[in-house]
């Protein structure tokens, strides 16, 4: 523990990373929040399961899937991001760690940079629209494009093997990264916000397609459901109808039968 806090000291006094200061120290370093994420994650990942971490970001899932006993296959396309995750857990063999985005098809794509708020930098240009004109997001700016190698969870699934869990967190290109998987897993998780409700339909649809039949939610970051776990698509679909505007973001938990 004492050799993990001190790189990540170092990491956050790196000038070359200081886009990403902020959330290696909001991610990093509080024990109350890892013992809640481990708590919340328990229902979804056990020990020897194998997970996808899509979007990646600087890992603190990725750390609660592994503290949690699981396997990770972690996939980050932002260079800064990846640089952070070999850092961390470059020498964990229990981590595969491929510098790409999820798709709808293994080719390449282009990665809008949010220099100021890598958080939020995305491969969708609809997404970009969508903030342009919100309340809350007139300061974000996507100043830079960079290709990146682009793979999908079908092609995942068949290097690595069938995941207990995928956690799917792009910033409005969900609806792509499932299209990119064709065949049942036990249990997903996609991001949504309320700048782009309908692309958060479109996901339970396309979720629903997949063979998955119950459904939750959990807000912002918080470490706990605020839904029973397994309602109808339709039901959660009105609930993320009618959240409030402030609400953001969140994530909505996709379960199959028996998972």
């Amino acid at each position: 523990m004492a050799g993990r806090r001190r790189v990540i000291e170092a990491l956050t006094a790196d000038p070359a990373l200081t886009e990403l200061r902020h959330s290696l120290v909001t991610y990093y370093g509080d024990p109350a929040r890892d013992a809640a994420m481990d708590a919340f994650y328990a229902d979804f990942v056990h020990p020897g399961d194998l997970v996808f971490d899509v979007g990646a970001h600087v890992g603190d899932r990725l750390a609660s899937f592994r503290r949690l006993g699981a396997r990770v296959v972690a996939v980050e396309p932002q260079p800064l991001c990846a640089r952070v995750l070999r850092t961390l857990y470059g020498d964990d063999h229990q981590v595969t760690l491929l510098e790409a985005a999820c798709a709808a098809r293994a080719a390449p794509v282009r990665l809008h940079v949010n220099s100021a708020n890598p958080t939020v930098s995305t491969v969708s240009p609809q997404f970009i629209a969508a903030a342009a004109d919100a309340a809350g997001w007139a300061h974000e700016t996507w100043d830079a494009e960079i290709g990146v190698a682009g793979t999908t969870l079908d092609h995942l699934v068949a290097t690595y093997g069938t995941p207990a869990f995928v956690k799917i967190d792009v910033e409005g290109f969900e609806e792509a990264v499932l299209a990119g998987l064709t065949r049942p897993l036990p249990a997903l998780s996609f991001e949504f916000t309320t700048i782009a409700r309908d692309l958060a339909l479109r996901c339970l649809d396309r979720a629903t397609r997949l063979g998955f039949t119950g459904f939750s939610v959990a807000l912002g970051d918080q470490m706990s459901l605020a839904l029973p776990r397994r309602l109808p698509a339709a039901e959660v679909a009105a609930y993320l109808a009618a959240l409030p505007y402030e609400v953001n973001s969140g994530d909505v938990y996709c379960t199959a039968p028996g998972g």
